[in-house]
This record gives C-alpha cells, structure tokens and sequence, in this order.
C-alpha cells in the first residue's frame, strides 16, 4: 500500500506554522488543503478536545462568512490533534492565505458569547467547547505566524 504524503513529513522537526500540505487536481479543478499546525508533534501536548472543537466552530463559522467562503471547501481538526486543515478550492501557496488564517485567529481572539452551533440540535457534541483555551491556542499561533513564518515543512 502508497503510503501518504502527510505521513511523509518528518514530524520529528515539524513546529506550529502554516504549511500547504497538498494540491489535488481533477477535471480542471484544484483544491488545495493546508497544514494549520498548532503545535509541535509528539514534543509538545496535543491540544484539548474542548478547545480543538471550539477553534472548529469558531474558525468555521469566521471562514464561511470571510471575503474567502466561495473558496472554502473544508476547515476541521487533525485527528492527532495537534492542528487543523483547511481545504480551499485553488492552486494556493501559504503566503496566498496567511492574512486570512490571521484574521481569523484574530476573529477567536476578540469572540465573546455563545459558541456558534453549540447546541444540541446543531452539533453532536455541543457541551463540549473551551472558548478561554480556544484562544490560547489561536494566540499562540497567531504568534508563532507573525514572529517565526513557519510556512514550508522542515525538508
């Protein structure tokens, strides 16, 4: 069996950045899915359930409503819970999207209120939300963003 290109990162050397993690291409369509990454794998703790689905409502909801939301295709949690991928439909560098992943780490920052969806008829697991660690987790990435650029995978 191929093994996959995401397992082919050396997540030994990989530290929160905003990485484009693959093109995919068919029928002349592109999408291209991104690397939010929250944290450094298998060095650091994996974020917190409660604030991995708040950041998943909170980034969700910001995107569908951004100068972007033609665009997007998909914003959810890795399963190894270290970050989030975004999928958005063209051929898409880092740099192309980081003023919007900082607008929206932004956006958690200054959220106040209920957590958009968070109730039992709109998500499957609408108690569990953390919005104080959801914004610890969008600080400290809007600043590893602005102050490292981590934008490529470690070769």
């Amino acid at each position: 069996m191929e093994k996959i290109a995401s397992f082919c990162i050396d997540h030994a050397r990989l530290r929160p950045g905003l990485y484009r993690s693959r093109a995919d291409r068919k029928d002349g369509c592109t999408v291209t899915t991104f690397d939010l990454r929250l944290t450094a794998p298998n060095r650091e703790a994996p974020v917190e359930m409660p604030a991995l689905h708040t950041l998943e409502h909170l980034g969700a909801t910001f995107l569908r409503s951004s100068r972007a939301k033609e665009d997007v295709v998909y914003f959810g949690p890795m399963g190894c819970r270290t970050g989030l991928y975004l999928v958005l439909f063209g051929d898409l560098q880092p740099a192309d999207i980081l003023s919007l992943v900082e607008e929206m780490c932004s956006f958690i920052l200054g959220y106040e209120g209920e957590i958009p969806g968070a109730r039992p008829e709109e998500c499957g697991n609408w108690r569990e939300h953390d919005l104080s660690r959801a914004k610890f987790y969008a600080e400290r990435y809007l600043r590893a963003l602005r102050e490292e650029r981590n934008l490529e995978y470690p070769v």
